[in-house]
């Protein structure tokens, strides 16, 4: 049978409609980023990666293969959730395996079956993690030779137990994984614990840091938005793009990313202020707000993506939703990318509402997440933070009246752009 007839068999069983996606980063001791976890969740509020038909699970790994998995991973790699019964079928032709690997969930009854076709799959160049570890079960002594990866979740465990279980795993030489770090402190802990990766949204969260200095950088680029956005003149915005040289190189290389959809290179600063406009000009600045910090390295790479997908999200939303409104669109970007910016700077948003001049749509979003825009930006939040709101994404996808297939188009979209912009922008 072909792939496409097969993928069209598991969409009649299963009509992808009732599904989204989410995506949670996996990043590694210098927190750049490794991988993603593929979430697929049901709309109706369900979990679709386990316990449930494995049409589900199949259908939507077939549905997002089409649309693309590359796009939604971009060059890390895809972790996703298996039983044994999405195991024993034939989905793996839609999966490439370089880029995939496997998470096998501890609750999965382990056979003969089920450990001769781990052994098989593994043949074939897939690997495999071993997901939600109670340390002395069988089922985990009997699949540990067979995994590269073991993941602890760092709120189920306590501290005795991840400091009891790492070294042990460690020792069989597996990488480990620690799931669910939402702190800053959680994930310092688990670095001297011996991690090798972190998966949560610890990054994402304001640690306030008085005294915390904006780098020179980021005030050129503050500085630059302020000239954009009072209307200063093009040789007035030139000079001051010129006199920051990293700035005037970095602005350049971004104007020129796939992603803006330019047919011809620009190769000045005067013909980047006058060919982008006003609008997109500040796009590419809040973008590199985000991006300047990682020159040493890439540790802000996954806020900037983060912040990217974001920014992108809302904007198709608006566009959907509000068609032929560009403004709106434009609009909508700026509140997603700068929903990120209290991380960033390390400060209340209360305090970046003041310093960077936004209209009060984009300060009720922000702050309030109300308006049009705040509900677009809840969405997203939602969508992120998976574990804790699936009950929520319904009721926001009706209130918006988007569809979960429109959804996911537009979630594909988001991420692709992001990834293009993100390899230009460090």
């Amino acid at each position: 049978m072909s792939h496409n007839s097969e993928s069209d068999l598991m969409a009649q069983q299963m009509p992808v409609r009732d599904f989204y996606l989410g995506r949670q980063p996996i990043l590694d001791r210098q927190q750049g980023l490794y991988g993603y976890e593929m979430l697929f969740r049901n709309a109706a509020g369900e979990s679709a990666e386990i316990d449930n038909d494995v049409a589900a699970t199949a259908t939507v790994i077939a549905h997002t293969a089409q649309l693309g998995l590359e796009k939604v991973i971009g060059d890390a790699l895809g972790f996703l959730n298996v039983d044994a019964e999405v195991l024993m079928s034939d989905i793996f032709v839609f999966l490439p395996r370089e880029r995939v690997v496997l998470e096998i969930v501890e609750s999965m009854v382990v056979n003969q079956a089920v450990l001769d076709r781990i052994a098989d799959l593994t043949a074939h160049g897939f690997r495999f993690a071993l997901d939600d570890v109670r340390v002395d079960a069988p089922e985990v002594q009997q699949l540990l030779p067979m995994v590269e990866y073991v993941k602890l979740d760092v709120r189920a465990m306590p501290l005795s137990g991840l400091m009891a279980a790492a070294p042990r795993f460690k020792r069989d030489k597996k990488k480990l994984i620690a799931e669910k770090v939402e702190s800053r402190e959680e994930f310092d802990m688990c670095l001297g614990l011996g991690f090798d990766y972190f998966q949560g949204y610890y990054f994402a969260r304001p640690a306030v840091i008085s005294g915390r200095k904006l780098s020179p950088s980021q005030l050129a680029v503050l500085e630059l938005m302020g000239l954009v956005t009072s209307d200063a003149d093009n040789i007035e915005i030139e000079r001051a793009v010129k006199r920051d040289v990293t700035l005037a190189l970095n602005l350049l290389r971004l104007v020129n990313t796939p992603a803006i959809g330019m047919r011809h290179r620009i190769d000045s600063i005067s013909q980047a202020v006058t060919i982008l406009g006003r609008r997109q000009l500040q796009r590419w600045l809040q973008i590199m707000l985000y991006a300047e910090p990682s020159r040493g390295g890439n540790s802000m790479t996954p806020l900037l993506l983060l912040a990217t997908t974001r920014g992108r999200l809302l904007e198709l939303l608006a566009q959907r939703l509000r068609p032929g409104q560009r403004n709106v669109a434009e609009i909508a970007f700026t509140v997603g990318i700068m929903s990120l910016m209290d991380a960033l700077f390390g400060m209340p948003m209360t305090v970046i509402v003041e310093q960077i001049p936004v209209i009060d749509e984009v300060s009720h979003a922000l702050l309030r997440r109300s308006g049009f825009f705040g509900d677009l930006l809840h969405l997203a939040e939602c969508i992120e933070r998976m574990e804790e709101s699936d009950d929520q994404v319904l009721p926001a996808l009706r209130e918006l009246a988007i569809s979960s297939e429109e959804l996911i188009e537009l979630e594909v979209a988001a991420f692709e752009w992001s990834d293009k912009v993100v390899r230009y922008a460090i």
